[in-house]
C-alpha cells in the first residue's frame, strides 16, 4: 500500500461488561431493558426496511452465572501458576453445583417464553441458557422492540432497533439474548487455500515446491533488480512440521498425545472426514486413528432447522479437514472430538458450551471467528462467561486470531478478532515457515503477504506489492490488559489506543501463511463429476489454532496433567527458551507462486504472483513480545520441559 491510512480515534465506550440494567415501563409492566444488546452495525444509514412479522427467529436467553466475581477470581486463582490453587479444577458438576443460575429463575424464564407463545427448545444441565424458536411479531411483542432489516458486509441482516427489555422480575437473572439480531451471520472460518474460489474443489498448481527453495523461477525484475526467487512449497507434510516445530524426536519416543483429548469446534461435518484422515496418515507416515480414538458429536439442543440465510455446508468441510488433520499431525495418539453445529450462523456458541459443560476435552480448538470487535456488549457476555466455566474445569480454548491483519481494510476500523480478544482464551496467530531439505527450521517470519500479480510479463503492482492477508493481531478496545500480560507486553502495544493498557493479541502463533502452508487431504467434487480424494495445500490462522493445540497436547502428556487455561504459564515461560522469537527478516524474502484460473486445471490458464513475506502494516514483529506472533512459536524441547511440570 502506498500510505498508511490515518487511524480513527479509540472507541472504548463499552466498559464494564456488566451493564447497568435500566428499569422502564412497556404499557402497566415494568421491564428491564438489556443495555448494550443493540449491534453497532444497525444503524439508520445501513436501514433497508422492517422484518416481515411472519419469520422465523430462533434465539438464547443466557443467564448470569451466580457470584460471578468469586467466578472470575477462581478463574485466575486456578491458572495462575503463581496460586496455591494452581490447577485445582472443578468437575462440571461442582461448577453447576456452585455458578450454576438458580433453578427457580431458570424456570421463571421458561414459563414467561412460552407465555408469549415460543416454543422452548432446549436448556443444558448448567442452566446456562433457553433456547427458543417462533416469529418476529412475538418477538418484538415480547421484547418491547420494532425489527428491521439491515445491509451489511454485502449481506441483509435483522436486528432489533432498539435495546432488548425484559419483566423486571426476569431482569437481574438475564444476561443478554443471542439470535434475536443476525450478527452470527457474520461469523467465518479463518482458512485461506487460494486467490480462486477453493470450493467445491481445489488443486494445487505446478511448479511448487517439496521444501522451501528446492525450485526457482524468474519473474520481472524486483527487489533492486532480484529476478529469481524460490517457488511456493506444495504444502509441509507431518513429518515436515513435526522436525520444524521441534517436537519429532518427543512423538517418536512416546511422547504423541496419548490419553490427550482435544476437541474441534466448527459448523457441519462432512461425512469423508474420518477416511481421508486416514487416508492422509497412510501417504503421509501418520498412524491410523482408530474409530475409538475420533468422535463426532452434534450438541444438544441445536437448531437443526435454521432461520433462512447464508448456509455455507461445503464452504466448511475443508476446515473441518484440516483442523482434525493439523491435530492428529503434531499429536498423532490423542484423541480427537469433532463438534459440529448443524448450520454455520447459529449454533457455535450451543456446540462450544456442550463440549464444555459435559466435558468432552481438556483442549478446544476454534478456527472461526468475527472480523473485528464491532458486536453489542451483550452478545460478548454470555460467551465470556462460558470462557470461565471452561477455565476454572480446566479446559483450554484456542481461537484462531483472524487473517485481515489489524482488520481496517475489512471493517474501516483498526481492530482484534472476537472470540480470539477475550482474556480467557489463548489466541493463536500466524506466521510463515521455512523447512529445509532435512527437515529442519529454516527462518519464521510473521504473516503478511504482499502480492504483486505479473501482467504480460510485468508488475501490476510492483513488489513488495499490496497488502493482501496476514496474521490477526493489535489491541482490544473493550478488554483491559489481562493479569499474564503485565511486564511482557510494550505499552506501544498496550496503550495503542491512549485509552489505558489493554489486552493484546495474539498470544502465541504458529505456521499460518498458505504461501507456506500445510499439505491436506480431503475427498473432493471436482468439474468433470468425479469425487475423489486429493491433495492440496492450505493456510490461514484455521491452521495456526490445531497446530498449536495439537502441541499443547503433548505438554499436557508431559505434565501428566491438563494446563487448562494456558495463557499465565505461556506468558511465565516467555523468557525461557521455551519460544522462538519471530523478528523482522529481509524485507526481499519472498516466493513465486502460481495458481490455477478455475483453482482445478490449466483449462482457463495460471496466474502468477510474488509473495513477499512479513509484510508489514501497523502490526508487524519486533523482539520479544509482539502484536503478530505474542511470545512466538513453540521451541520444541525446550517448549515441552517448560510446560511440562
Amino acid at each position: 500500500m502506498a500510505s498508511r491510512r490515518q487511524q480513527l480515534p479509540a472507541m472504548r465506550a463499552w466498559v464494564g461488561i456488566l451493564a447497568a440494567v435500566l428499569t422502564t415501563t412497556v404499557g402497566a409492566a415494568p421491564r428491564t431493558t438489556l443495555s448494550g444488546s443493540v449491534p453497532p452495525w444497525a444503524t439508520a444509514s445501513n436501514l433497508k426496511g422492517a422484518t416481515a412479522g411472519t419469520d422465523p427467529v430462533n434465539f438464547r436467553v443466557y443467564l448470569n452465572w451466580t457470584n460471578p466475581s468469586g467466578l472470575e477470581a477462581l478463574a485466575r486463582a486456578v491458572s495462575d501458576p503463581s496460586s496455591p490453587s494452581y490447577r485445582q479444577f472443578l468437575t462440571p458438576q461442582t461448577f453447576r453445583q456452585q455458578y450454576s443460575p438458580n433453578q427457580a429463575d431458570v424456570n421463571a424464564v421458561k414459563s414467561w417464553l412460552t407465555g408469549q407463545g415460543f416454543t422452548v427448545v432446549y436448556t443444558p444441565q448448567n442452566g446456562h441458557y433457553v433456547s427458543a424458536e417462533g416469529t418476529v411479531s412475538q418477538a418484538a411483542a415480547a421484547f418491547g422492540v420494532q425489527f428491521n432489516q439491515y445491509s451489511v458486509n454485502g449481506q441483509v441482516l435483522r436486528s432489533q432497533a432498539t435495546a432488548l427489555s425484559v419483566p423486571s422480575s426476569l431482569g437481574t437473572a438475564v444476561a443478554a439474548v443471542i439470535g434475536l439480531d443476525q450478527s452470527t451471520y457474520l461469523v467465518r472460518s479463518h482458512r485461506i487455500t487460494s486467490d480462486a474460489a477453493p470450493e467445491p474443489a481445489f488443486v494445487n498448481a505446478k511448479p511448487c515446491s517439496a521444501y522451501w527453495g528446492e525450485q526457482s523461477g524468474t519473474v520481472p525484475k524486483a527487489f533492486n533488480g532480484q529476478t529469481v526467487f524460490p517457488y511456493t512449497p506444495c504444502g509441509y507434510t507431518p513429518a515436515q512440521l513435526q522436525s520444524a516445530y521441534g517436537v519429532q524426536s518427543a512423538i517418536a519416543s512416546g511422547l504423541d498425545g496419548t490419553g490427550q483429548t482435544v476437541a474441534i469446534i466448527d459448523a457441519f461435518a462432512g461425512n469423508t472426514i474420518f477416511d481421508d484422515v486416514n487416508t492422509y496418515s497412510q501417504l503421509h507416515g501418520l498412524p491410523q486413528l482408530s474409530p475409538s480414538q475420533f468422535t463426532q458429536v452434534v450438541a444438544p439442543g441445536t437448531y437443526h432447522h435454521p432461520e433462512a440465510g447464508s448456509q455455507d455446508p461445503q464452504g466448511w468441510f475443508g476446515e473441518e479437514t484440516l483442523d482434525v488433520e493439523a491435530v492428529h499431525a503434531m499429536a498423532p495418539k490423542a484423541n480427537i472430538v469433532f463438534i459440529g453445529a448443524p448450520n454455520s450462523n447459529q449454533d457455535l456458541d450451543a456446540a462450544l458450551s456442550h463440549a464444555i459443560d459435559a466435558g468432552l476435552a481438556n483442549i478446544i480448538s476454534n478456527s472461526y471467528g468475527f472480523s473485528g470487535e464491532l458486536l453489542a456488549p451483550g452478545f460478548i457476555k454470555p460467551y465470556n462467561d462460558t470462557f470461565l466455566q471452561a477455565v476454572v474445569q480446566g479446559v483450554g480454548l484456542y481461537f484462531s486470531a483472524g487473517d485481515d491483519g489489524d482488520e481496517f481494510d475489512a471493517i474501516g476500523v483498526r481492530s482484534v478478532d472476537w472470540p480470539a480478544s477475550s482474556p480467557w482464551v489463548t489466541a493463536v496467530g500466524g506466521t510463515s515457515l521455512g523447512v529445509g531439505a532435512s527437515n529442519q527450521y529454516l527462518f519464521e517470519t510473521g504473516w503478511g503477504t504482499g502480492r504483486s500479480l505479473v501482467v504480460n510479463g510485468a508488475w501490476n503492482i510492483a513488489p513488495p506489492g499490496e497488502y493482501w492477508y496476514g496474521g490477526g493481531g493489535g489491541t482490544s478496545r473493550l478488554f483491559a490488559q489481562p493479569f499474564y500480560q503485565v511486564g511482557i507486553v510494550p505499552d506501544s502495544i498496550a496503550n495503542y489506543f491512549g485509552t489505558g493498557r489493554a489486552r493484546a493479541v495474539p498470544d502465541v502463533a504458529a505456521l499460518g501463511d498458505p504461501t507456506t502452508g500445510m499439505l491436506v487431504g480431503e475427498t473432493q467434487t471436482f468439474p468433470d463429476g468425479t469425487v475423489r480424494y486429493s491433495e492440496y495445500r492450505t493456510g490461514g490462522t484455521s491452521l495456526s489454532s490445531p497446530l498449536f493445540a495439537g502441541m499443547m497436547a503433548l505438554a499436557d502428556q508431559a505434565a501428566g496433567k491438563p494446563h487448562g487455561f494456558a495463557n499465565p504459564a505461556l506468558y511465565a515461560a516467555a523468557a525461557s527458551g521455551a519460544f522462538r522469537d519471530v523478528v523482522p527478516q529481509k524485507s526481499t524474502l519472498a516466493a513465486i507462486r502460481v495458481d490455477y484460473v478455475n483453482g482445478v486445471d490449466s483449462s482457463q490458464g495460471t496466474n502468477t504472483t510474488l509473495r513477499t513475506l512479513d509484510y508489514t502494516e501497523s502490526i508487524f514483529t519486533r523482539p520479544g513480545y509482539d502484536d503478530v506472533t505474542g511470545v512466538g512459536t513453540p521451541n520444541g524441547a525446550a517448549f515441552l520441559n517448560a510446560l511440562g511440570h
